[in-house]
């Protein structure tokens, strides 16, 4: 006899445990199937866990801003559960949006006002007194250090900034995702590791179940694709593609880490900064280091990945010497007494994107298979928020209703902002407000 859940959850980082946790609460029997080892270690492991609520749309600012909530009250959310291995902390730094040709701060100051998101505007005045260690003068367009116009001299400053203190990031990534499997077992969700899906078994109508690559059967009337990276390879397993106009696609990506100039504790006075000016986002981490990675500007190449698998192997996951120097050295214009050492240091993954950046949150044309994907590098803060959408959307369809004519809406619970789910449908064109970028 096949094993059977009520529903079944691929991938077991934190968009899919989040989920597997709301669905368990619900009632659901929930089981969450990954191919590696444990809990978060996938590239939830490697996300640099920036919680931030600055975004292109107004959706975005008001999901990011729930999600503060959750975040600062991180164990309640839990159900105060006990986890042998501790608690992930949040790191309530802050967050700094410069005013840059980079970023159109303009709109997400609006967006902030609209949501009720708490800001400050600085002027260049409290930017250099709060972080006495940046240099405020304008370095657009962003370049990289093959370019000769990289070293020119600046003669403008940036506009400013504008500062969320609500932001900051978590410390550990993958423990938070462990915290949640523990929250989720407390429940009666079980999880499978070392356990690989080869295929979704399905009728001409409805999803029916899994089949992993030992040959085991699992029965369940709901999957739910949270597969990160490998998300458009589930995607194809369940024969889904042809019904969704935004895909999904696997993106390498690479973070550094850059020790702090000397005299100045980063790690504790530092804060989260969006530099569009420079193309790079940047936030403290332990050992009093810089974690500085790439906002896709034009000028950064691209790597699309075909295999994921072939990635995780070893092939294509080490940080590159152009890519180190194009950040870092990008970060030093904006910290001139940057500490650069001799060796590149750094992490190196891969982001699931959707054609506009914009994670597509969705029922299938299947019946019972739905997908949260399109997530990595931008929606780890989001993704307490994403469970309890998901477990709603999920419901919601399985009681019959249409979202793809009448969308599902979401009450947020801390805030009670609505969301219009159909925003992150399959269905949608390319989103022309999306930045088209990341803060990974």
């Amino acid at each position: 006899m096949n094993k059977k859940a009520d529903a079944i959850i691929i991938g077991a980082g934190i968009i899919g445990a989040c989920t597997a946790y709301e669905l368990a609460k619900m009632g659901y029997k929930t089981l969450s199937i990954d191919k590696i080892t444990s809990a978060g270690e996938g590239s939830t492991g490697n996300s640099c866990a920036i919680v931030r609520a600055h975004y292109s749309t107004r959706d975005g600012v008001a999901m990011a801003y729930e999600g503060f909530k959750y975040w600062m009250d991180w164990e309640n959310y839990l159900g105060n559960v006990k986890d042998e291995k501790g608690f992930a902390k949040y790191m309530n730094t802050g967050s700094i949006l410069i005013k840059s040709q980079g970023h159109d701060w303009r709109k997400v100051l609006k967006h902030y006002k609209d949501v009720g998101v708490p800001c400050e505007e600085w002027d260049i005045g409290t930017l250099k007194e709060k972080v006495p260690v940046y240099d405020t003068h304008e370095h657009w367009p962003v370049r990289r250090p093959e370019d000769p116009a990289f070293y020119e001299e600046p003669t403008q400053e940036v506009e400013g900034a504008v500062f969320c203190p609500g932001g900051g990031y978590v410390n550990d990534p993958a423990l938070s995702t462990h915290n949640v499997q523990r929250a989720t077992e407390a429940k009666g969700g079980e999880f499978m590791f070392n356990a690989e899906v080869v295929e979704i078994r399905r009728d001409d109508k409805k999803v029916l179940g899994v089949t992993l690559k030992d040959g085991t059967q699992i029965d369940a009337p709901i999957v739910l694709n949270a597969a990160g990276p490998h998300s458009f390879l589930i995607n194809r397993m369940a024969d889904v593609e042809k019904g969704m106009n935004i895909k999904t696609k696997a993106l390498r990506h690479e973070v550094h880490h850059v020790p702090s100039p000397e005299g100045y504790d980063y790690l504790n006075d530092g804060y989260h900064t969006s530099d569009g000016d420079i193309g790079c986002y940047y936030r403290p981490e332990v050992g009093n280091m810089f974690l500085v990675g790439s906002e896709d500007p034009a000028c950064d190449p691209q790597e699309w990945i075909e295999d994921p698998d072939d990635f995780y192997s070893g092939s294509t996951n080490v940080v590159t010497d152009p890519q180190w120097k194009a950040q870092v050295y990008r970060l030093a214009k904006r910290v001139p007494d940057l500490q650069i050492p001799n060796q590149p240091r750094g992490v190196c993954d891969l982001y699931d994107c959707s054609d506009d950046w914009i994670p597509i949150y969705d029922k299938s044309d299947l019946k019972g298979y739905y997908m949260a994907i399109g997530t990595s590098g931008n929606q780890y803060k989001n993704a307490p928020v994403v469970g309890a959408m998901m477990a709603d959307l999920i419901a919601y369809c399985e009681k019959g209703k249409d979202h793809d004519k009448d969308p599902f809406q979401f009450k947020m619970r801390y805030t009670g902002i609505p969301i219009n789910v159909g925003f992150f449908s399959r269905l949608r064109e390319i989103n022309p407000d999306s930045s088209f970028s990341v803060n990974g």
